[in-house]
């Protein structure tokens, strides 16, 4: 587990940008904290970095977005209003592919959530934002320890 403060919109700029150079396809970001924490502002600079031209914004009423990256595909799940829903909905394809994929509030389809992963929890106090990072799987550690060391 790490940790990384974000102290201004530069930060959160610079952590996704860092993070982007970092990931390869088959690349699985969870994004937690309560609203208004940034999830949404650090996935838009990420799929900048990646190189989303278009313009991406929250999934909450679609659930899932999908844009074309450079050499990928990038998907953006927000599964905020998926609290206490059972059903499958397939997102196991995406998951396993060669994508890159950003989860908000992933607690809420954590049982469908591929094992290695890398999560960001992500809380904040005034305008002070702190990422408590924890990679899953040996790919995950290796993105985790890079990051840290670049950051």
């Amino acid at each position: 587990m790490s940790t990384i403060v974000l102290k201004n919109l530069e930060d959160t700029r610079r952590l996704a940008e860092v993070l982007a150079k970092l990931v390869t396809k088959n690349f699985i970001l969870t994004l937690n904290g309560n609203l208004g924490a940034g999830k949404t502002t650090f996935t838009k600079f990420f799929a900048k970095y990646l190189g989303v031209t278009e313009v991406v914004n929250s999934p909450t009423f679609n659930i899932l977005k999908e844009y074309e990256a450079i050499d990928t595909m990038f998907y953006h799940i927000d599964a905020y209003r998926l609290e206490d829903n059972e059903e499958d909905l397939g997102f196991e394809d995406i998951f396993y592919e060669d994508s890159i994929c950003v989860i908000e509030w992933s607690e809420f389809i954590s049982d469908f959530l591929p094992n290695d992963k890398i999560n960001f929890t992500i809380s904040y106090d005034n305008d002070i934002r702190t990422v408590e990072i924890i990679s899953e799987g040996e790919k995950y550690n290796n993105i985790e320890r890079e990051l840290i060391n670049l950051w």
